[in-house]
């Protein structure tokens, strides 16, 4: 018999959002490594709230909508507010009831401030990484490196003459037009009005120059899980930085650290082998015929067999960046600042990895 295509209503409605959500969705894993981590940060938290006053929204509840916002490819807080206030699936792992009020859209904002003053997002992808389930997923010894450009919230009509900001403007409104004919900008002379930590920036030769960041990430070589990342602005030795910094705080002496050509840099390599660290580069050496290079790569590294995995594990680092940029919205940033961008990056990470353990952890039978 054919069923009746009629609105029914109720006068009242018993949910139980528990329920409601299958035991084998994988926001059930994600929730759990979650919840505990967000548990263990509830001292930071209660430091950073004033002790009397009115209620603010949970900041648990807040980190757990930034998660679900990687996840579900939300590009922005609105988008995301309008979206926990209909899914029941966001509402139950958000921490809302059925009946509960959502909060504005400006409440990530007003709380923003307060979360980079206790570096929320840094503590939030650390605690993720030291958690049983994601720990015993991850080498203790081999890792990779790698970065990539996130592009600045800002257009390029907004990088202008630091001394006369004001010139070149051609028409009326904000969005006047503007001719680069002719005009040399470099990040020396010029600077962006909208975001002046930005910086003119392009990693290749045959790429267009833009207004970026470099996010440089460290992924263990056993699961491709994120150790820690870096945000820095755009530079030729941002990333080789940011490795070495990665590498004091992450890497024991005797592991080794992968990367592609750009790391085979004579300072990049005595570093790591200052640390007792072995440097798994891709070797960069050529000869055109009028060009030679030789590379800082010889027979005490290529000889070993370990060598030759990292050069195949290091290449899945692509997938995180390739996850971030498209799942988790993060090809350009939402936020104007390196602070503020830095904190969106971090939580991503947290994001990724979170996202990754369902599957590991039924792959290992948990």
């Amino acid at each position: 018999m054919r069923g009746e295509d009629a609105r029914n209503g109720s006068l009242f409605s018993y949910v139980d959002l528990e329920a409601r959500v299958p035991r084998a969705h994988p926001l059930r894993v994600i929730r759990r490594i979650a919840d505990a981590v967000l548990a263990g940060m509830s001292g930071r938290f209660a430091a950073a709230y004033a002790p009397i006053g009115r209620p603010s929204i949970a900041p648990e509840k807040l980190l757990r909508a930034m998660l679900l916002q990687a996840l579900y490819t939300l590009r922005s807080e609105r988008q995301l507010v309008e979206r926990i206030d209909f899914d029941l699936l966001f509402r139950w792992f958000v921490g809302l009831g059925i009946d509960d009020a959502v909060w504005d859209a400006s409440t990530f904002a007003k709380n923003r401030d307060r979360f980079l003053e206790m570096d929320a997002a840094s503590e939030l992808l650390a605690d993720v990484v030291n958690h049983p389930d994601v720990r015993r997923q991850m080498s203790r010894d081999h890792f990779s490196v790698d970065g990539t450009l996130i592009d600045a919230w800002a257009s390029m009509k907004s990088f202008r003459p630091k001394d006369h900001p004001g010139d070149h403007e051609n028409g009326p409104g904000r969005n006047a037009e503007r001719d680069f004919r002719g005009e040399k900008r470099s990040n020396e002379t010029h600077v962006s009005a909208t975001d002046p930590d930005a910086r003119l920036y392009k990693k290749a030769d045959g790429q267009p120059s833009r207004l970026c960041f470099v996010g440089t990430a460290l992924m263990e070589n056993r699961n491709g899980l994120v150790v820690d990342g870096r945000l820095t602005r755009a530079s030729g030795v941002s990333e080789s930085l940011s490795a070495v910094d990665l590498a004091d705080q992450h890497i024991p002496q005797g592991g080794t650290l992968a990367g592609d050509k750009g790391f085979d840099t004579a300072d990049f390599v005595a570093e790591l082998r200052d640390r007792r660290i072995a440097p798994h580069v891709a070797q960069n050496a050529y000869d055109t015929g009028k060009a030679k290079r030789r590379s800082n790569i010889d027979g005490r590294t290529t000889r070993h067999a370990g060598y030759a995995a990292s050069q195949k594990i290091r290449k899945r680092i692509e997938e995180i960046f390739g996850w971030l940029k498209t799942v988790a919205c993060w090809r350009k940033s939402r936020f104007r600042g390196l602070e503020r961008t830095a904190y969106g990056f971090h939580i991503a990470l947290a994001a990724y990895n979170l996202a990754r353990m369902p599957k590991l952890l039924v792959a290992e039978g948990g």
